[in-house]
């Protein structure tokens, strides 16, 4: 069946929302995240949280990697200091994203787009809090500029592709 075309002009395009992952460590920070799902607390729906038994576990491979597949910010939330079930894991952890903050803004990535947190299960209003700075600092930063970088190559690539199936 054919159907007629729509006379109503097509709804504007959403505005930007930047993807954030979440690392979070299983004793605290999670704990935290999950009281403040079950407390009902309002945070940005555009934050994907992580499982991890400890943030000392994070390879900062992965949140090198993230950023190259167009994550736009990354929020490392572990165990208070001192506080580390794994001992020292957090301690580990924070050591970790200091040196790829820094490593991010030797790129130009901007290294105010990897935050660490300590919180304890108790703080679901600092988890939201957190969430919150987060979601706001990497969108006033704009999308991360590898994503813009990958989407040129893809057009090109794309465009290479035409090119040649048309020959």
């Amino acid at each position: 069946m054919i159907r007629p075309e729509s006379k109503d002009k097509p709804d504007a395009p959403a505005a930007w929302q930047p993807e954030i992952i979440a690392f979070c460590c299983n004793y605290c920070a999670y704990a935290a995240a999950d009281l403040a799902g079950a407390r009902r607390m309002q945070y940005p729906p555009n934050i994907r949280v992580i499982h991890l038994p400890c943030t000392g576990k994070l390879a900062m491979e992965y949140v090198l990697e993230a950023f190259e597949k167009g994550i736009d910010g990354i929020l490392v939330a572990g165990c208070l200091e001192g506080g580390c079930h794994f001992q020292e894991g957090n301690l580990r952890a924070r050591k970790r994203t200091d040196k790829v903050r820094a490593m991010l803004d030797e790129i130009g990535i901007d290294g105010r787009r990897l935050l660490m947190v300590n919180l304890s299960a108790a703080m679901a209003p600092t988890f939201v809090e957190r969430v919150n700075e987060i979601v706001n600092t990497v969108r006033s930063l704009g999308p991360n500029p590898l994503k813009a970088a990958d989407s040129r190559a893809k057009c090109a690539r794309e465009s290479a592709h035409e090119g040649a199936v048309s020959e």
